[in-house]
């Protein structure tokens, strides 16, 4: 399959996560990025991290791959993918949206999540030396891992980093998004408990016209389960 695939983690996250869902889109023959955005390797300094370093990481990392890209965002991601795409529209031919975070013009992620919520990171951003959410162990495994193996809750928590707080803070631009002539696909895990039911279904309504598979995962599917999510993925893309 002759296609070009940029995976894009969402917030703690790293590249690693896509490790397995990469493995096997190139085993059929895509080309696959899956870049670790500015931040998120554990050398990182995180004290000056904004919005524009991942948008700039990702337009970087699609610009050298010959032809049209397809996005996929996942959580956090939804709003990053949004970003890139109104940047330049015409670099991409379809983008999937896997549980994300899809915001209006103007919206930043703590609009939309409950205030207290945004208050409690906040806080702790505020007490670190870096500005940074750290590391939620409790969350991920009762929310994000609910349905996974303790053994597979460690695998993705030893690779976790504190989270730069201006992913969450910083309103975003894509005044233009709308010009972009790609197609639209929300792939849902609706296994996932981190929102309450329908949250992501109705963000997604705000991109228009869109085609929905949903799939039986929960949050982090693309890590606990690669097979099962690649299997979806590739029919997506065909």
């Amino acid at each position: 399959m002759e296609k070009n695939v940029a995976l894009i983690h969402g917030a703690w996250h790293g590249g690693w996560c896509w490790q397995g869902v990469a493995k096997e889109l190139e085993a059929k023959g895509i080309r696959v990025a899956a870049p670790t955005l500015p931040g998120h390797l554990p050398e990182d300094d995180r004290s000056n991290i904004g919005l524009d370093d991942y948008l700039n990481k990702i337009l970087d990392v699609v610009s050298k791959m010959n032809g049209p890209v397809t996005l996929v965002g996942h959580s956090s991601a939804g709003f990053l993918i949004q970003s890139v795409a109104a940047k330049m529209p015409e670099k991409f031919d379809h983008l999937i949206f896997n549980n994300a975070f899809i915001l209006a013009n103007g919206q930043c992620q703590f609009d939309i999540v409950p205030p207290e919520v945004a208050e409690g990171m906040t806080q702790a951003a505020a007490a670190s030396p870096d500005n940074c959410v750290p590391v939620m162990e409790d969350f991920i495994r009762g929310t994000l891992m609910a349905d996974a193996s303790k053994n597979m809750q460690d695998k993705l928590i030893q690779n976790l980093v504190p989270q730069p707080l201006a992913l969450f803070t910083t309103p975003i631009e894509i005044d233009k998004f709308e010009t972009g002539d790609f197609k639209k696909t929300v792939m849902y895990c609706n296994q996932d408990v981190s929102l309450p039911d329908g949250a992501y279904m109705g963000m997604a309504q705000s991109l228009g016209e869109i085609e929905i598979i949903e799939l039986a995962l929960g949050h982090e599917g693309l890590f606990t389960h690669p097979d099962q999510f690649v299997q979806t993925l590739l029919e997506i893309l065909e």
